[in-house]
């Protein structure tokens, strides 16, 4: 498997991959946008921290990354975090301090290989996290496209922080409370993204696969709702004063450029609370970096494998940049992510690219994108939420044994019904719990033929395999002629040694040949030292 390496990828650059990175990074830009917004909503800080943090995550990460894939920006598994920081240290310009040694803390993670630590996810929690998030994109964007815009745009939790409703319940009140204009355009948005999608799919024309059909709903969104304003009022969703729009917060006249900008006060640097928040949002934003990078190379077609090392450094270079200018914590994030590589993204370029545009967004193009109804982005995000979430993923994992299906749905309903790292380690538990419990029923062998018994250890024996061994030997009979063969088991407990051992008097008392084969308590140990005395 092929390696990503960031500068080959940019040096090497072939021009005709713009055809599928450049319309990718439009749709990643286009999703991008009410997220960015939403989460500094959501974490209590300045409108403008969101879009600095997805620039930074945008053109620095997109640039440093291990990944060809992954975009970076603001996360909302960090919104409880950084809001409950704030309040702490008492301003938004001493967390930023906190951003920045945060974003030290990755970079030496990075550069001490911590990244290794992501392989230890089973493989089974990884595509439960990915079907997760589908599933939680779905429910969240459903609000949104019925024109109910009371919770923040990209919280993900169950239980949300605006109202006080959770998931389900804020369905509910959406569909109380549904506007015909939101409606009407989400839905013809939802049925021109899936009849592009099958045209793409059978035409051989370049345009239906290369042109950003995300691009097309926009500008449907933005046609609908001004037909409204002139010919159904009571259905017009409003501009930019109104709630259910895209909200770019715009330069006051007068003012400078730097005047939109915060700067950390690094003052706050004898406070011991800045360490303690920094910490938490490096291991944080570091755990959801390793797991996004995990999906985005499930998901990647070319099957390339991204480099964990690179990436935290890139992410910790990110963070120390985000925190200098005034942005919020960066991660890699799944739904920007899985936005870019359906849109058909084969590099680096794409999430670059988007970053540039969030850049020209906030500049130039507020008064413009503020004509966006959210209702049209909510489809965009429903489509990509249902490539994550396919019925056929669930009977797959469910025909590959229940060892993959249960973790898998253990993470599918903890993320679903509380948060993303919750559901992560509810599912990587059972996972682990399922390896062990496979690999234990596995370490020894029974066959009987008559009266001749043979238990035979296939691995090293340890004291989570003495149930499975007691049943064996229980379950013998008066008469029975046993060997118990250890040859293939270098190691064995310390507990199984000795039931092996007292069994001699149970065997003696029942009727029953008893014999030990090559049962040592620890053969490593022994031949280690046997060597030793033969070099001496």
């Amino acid at each position: 498997m092929q390696r990503v390496n960031p500068l080959r990828t940019l040096s090497t650059y072939n021009l005709s991959l713009l055809r599928q990175d450049l319309p990718a990074g439009l749709s990643v830009f286009l999703v991008a946008l009410p997220l960015c917004l939403g989460i500094a909503l959501a974490s209590g800080a300045p409108l403008f921290s969101g879009l600095v943090a997805g620039v930074i995550g945008g053109i620095v990460i997109g640039f440093l990354s291990g990944s060809e894939l992954s975009v970076s920006g603001p996360a909302a598994g960090l919104a409880v975090i950084v809001a409950d920081a704030i309040a702490k240290i008492g301003s938004y310009e001493a967390f930023l301090v906190a951003v920045v040694l945060a974003g030290v803390m990755q970079f030496v993670l990075g550069i001490i290989k911590a990244g290794r630590f992501s392989s230890f996810f089973p493989d089974s929690v990884i595509k439960g996290m990915l079907v997760a998030i589908g599933i939680v994109i779905i429910l969240k964007q459903i609000p949104h496209a019925l024109g109910r815009d009371n919770d923040y745009e990209g919280e993900f939790e169950f239980q949300q922080l605006a109202d006080g409703e959770n998931t389900i319940s804020e369905i509910y009140r959406a569909i109380e409370t549904a506007s015909p204009g939101a409606v009407v355009i989400s839905l013809i948005s939802l049925v021109f993204l899936i009849m592009w999608e099958r045209i793409a799919g059978k035409s051989t024309r370049a345009f239906f696969r290369n042109f950003p059909a995300a691009l097309v709903v926009v500008l449907i969104g933005v046609g609908l709702n001004e037909f409204f304003r002139v010919s159904v009022p009571e259905w017009y969703l409003g501009d930019t004063a109104h709630q259910h729009m895209v909200q770019i917060p715009t330069i006051s006249p007068g003012k400078s450029l730097f005047s939109i900008f915060d700067f950390p006060d690094f003052s706050v640097l004898g406070n011991p609370k800045i360490y303690g928040i920094a910490a938490t949002i490096a291991l944080v934003a570091s755990l959801e970096t390793l797991l996004n990078l995990e999906a985005s190379d499930r998901l990647d077609p070319a099957k390339r494998v991204s480099s964990t090392n690179k990436e935290l450094i890139a992410q910790g270079v990110g963070n120390v940049l985000s925190g200098l200018i005034g942005g919020l914590p960066v991660t890699s994030v799944v739904v920007r992510t899985s936005a870019n590589i359906y849109s058909g993204s084969k590099t680096r370029v794409s999430a670059i690219s988007h970053g540039i545009m969030l850049l020209i967004a906030v500049f130039l193009g507020g008064p413009m994108l503020n004509l966006i109804p959210l209702s049209c982005l909510a489809a965009v995000l429903i489509m990509v939420g249902y490539k994550l979430a396919k019925p056929a993923i669930f009977q797959k994992t469910y025909r590959d044994g229940w060892s993959q299906f249960v973790p898998f749905m253990v993470t599918v309903i903890g993320i679903v019904f509380t948060d993303l790292l919750v559901g992560i380690a509810l599912g990587t538990v059972v996972g682990i719990i399922y390896v062990l419990y496979t690999n234990f029923q596995s370490s020894l062998r029974i066959d009987r033929d008559g009266r001749k018994v043979l238990i035979e250890f296939e691995k090293d024996l340890y004291f989570l395999s003495k149930p499975q061994l007691k049943e064996a030997l229980g379950n013998l009979q008066p008469g029975d002629e046993v060997v118990i063969d250890g040859t293939k088991a270098p190691f064995i407990d310390h507990d199984i040694f000795n039931m092996l051992h007292d069994y001699r008097e149970t065997a003696k008392v029942q009727g029953i040949h008893y014999e030990l084969r090559n049962v040592v308590l620890n053969r490593r140990k022994r031949i280690r030292n046997q060597g030793v005395k033969a070099t001496t």
